[in-house]
């Protein structure tokens, strides 16, 4: 048995070696930290100014998270498909571009949420709308991974 069918014997089953999930959870890491850094900005305003500091920040600051969750199913459908080894490289490029599209609706929701903590802090206190923007961007992510398990050949 040579190197090459050894490895892609020793492959199967593993689908894209878990790059959907790592990729998305460091976009997540990205926003959330885009995201907690202003949330603390924006208490620190809030609490010099007088005013009490708005707990509805955090969920400006969790809201990438869900993408961690997204690149695990993803990770577990590729995985799952049991798809023949000679598509090791193609679900390594499905995982990497899947997971990458993710982590990028992660780090621009983090982006989102950190306006968002900044615009409660000056007084536009309109926490349901950007809510809902936060929404919007996180539906990339979803059909990211919807379209992907959508497009696997099945067995």
């Amino acid at each position: 048995m040579g190197i090459l069918a050894f490895i892609e014997t020793s492959v199967q089953g593993l689908g894209d070696m878990g790059l959907s999930l790592s990729i998305a959870a460091v976009g997540s890491a990205i926003g959330t930290g885009i995201a907690g850094m202003a949330a603390i900005g924006a208490w620190k305003k809030m609490i010099t100014s007088g005013q009490k500091a708005a707990t509805a920040l955090l969920i400006f600051v969790g809201a990438p998270l869900s993408q961690v969750i997204y690149g695990m199913i993803l990770k577990n459908a590729i995985a799952d498909a049991n798809l023949s080894p000679e598509s090791y490289v193609w679900q390594i490029i499905i995982g990497l571009a899947a997971g990458a599209a993710m982590a990028a609706s992660a780090a621009f929701q983090g982006k989102t949420g950190a306006r968002a903590c900044d615009a409660i802090a000056a007084g536009a206190n309109d926490t349901a709308k950007y809510i809902m923007i936060i929404g919007v961007v996180e539906t990339v992510a979803l059909f990211v991974m919807i379209f992907t398990m959508t497009g696997l050949p099945t067995v």
